[in-house]
């Protein structure tokens, strides 16, 4: 069943709540995250995990407490297993998160408030990526979506707030609500939709510059009565996707 709906783009987030990266295509396996997607956490002050198994996200440093985060992009090197990160207000680094903890420590500290828990270390969990959800999950954002809440705010809205894997275009405003519970096929692949996406204050911050300035989570409450947005997928059947992909309804 068709539902008018293409890939718009792709992202990926190598290191959880510090970059994004733009991808053309992408091999996804079945029951697990999207490659290198949150492969890396950072632990901070608090954190109760040593990062061998997943662990919710309280225990990582992420934009919805340090809005400057949102503001960094990345490069992965997969042959090399390096990560180049970049941001408005530091230089880039070029590291292995593996073994060059301390060097990222030293790069993110600056943008850290004094008055936040500090960043400890980088973990990584052997079988998935340190995903938000208890499962391993691809997340869906509807560019149509995001712009019916643009204009609700009065306000221009970048999707990258929503820091999803999947950005798809043609389908109606709010469709993808519809599809919960149901298998797309995109590509080679199959995922069976799980569950909405519920929206922490990260992306009240403008992904270009780190600083707070839209009420994203007060203009959901307004226009659809709880601060839901996207939706959550499990990848069932492994398989390649692209750009531009069409994306049905199994």
């Amino acid at each position: 069943m068709t539902t008018g709906a293409q890939i718009n783009a792709l992202w990926r987030h190598p290191i959880k709540g510090h970059g994004r990266e733009e991808l053309s295509s992408i091999t996804l396996a079945a029951g697990q995250t999207m490659p290198w997607d949150r492969r890396w956490a950072v632990t901070h002050e608090g954190a109760k995990t040593d990062g061998s198994e997943w662990a919710p996200c309280a225990n990582f440093s992420r934009g919805a407490k340090v809005p400057a985060l949102m503001a960094i992009s990345s490069v992965s090197d997969e042959t090399a297993g390096t990560v180049t990160l970049s941001h408005p207000d530091r230089p880039d680094l070029t590291f292995d998160p593996d073994t060059d903890a301390r060097a990222f420590l030293d790069w993110v500290r600056p943008l850290m408030p004094e008055d936040r828990a500090q960043s400890t270390g980088l973990v990584r969990a052997p079988d998935r990526g340190m995903t938000d959800t208890d499962f391993p999950s691809i997340s869906l954002i509807n560019m149509a979506s995001n712009a019916d809440l643009a204009m609700h705010l009065g306000e221009s809205l970048s999707p990258l707030r929503w820091r999803g894997n999947i950005l798809f275009e043609g389908a109606l405003p709010w469709d993808e609500e519809k599809w919960i519970g149901q298998t797309l096929a995109i590509g080679d692949a199959r995922l069976q939709v799980r569950e909405p996406i519920v929206r922490c204050l990260a992306t009240a911050a403008n992904p270009d510059t780190g600083e707070r300035d839209r009420d994203t989570l007060g203009g959901l409450d307004r226009l659809r009565g709880r601060q839901e947005f996207g939706i959550y997928a499990e990848v069932t059947q492994g398989g390649t996707i692209s750009v531009g992909d069409r994306i049905e309804l199994a």
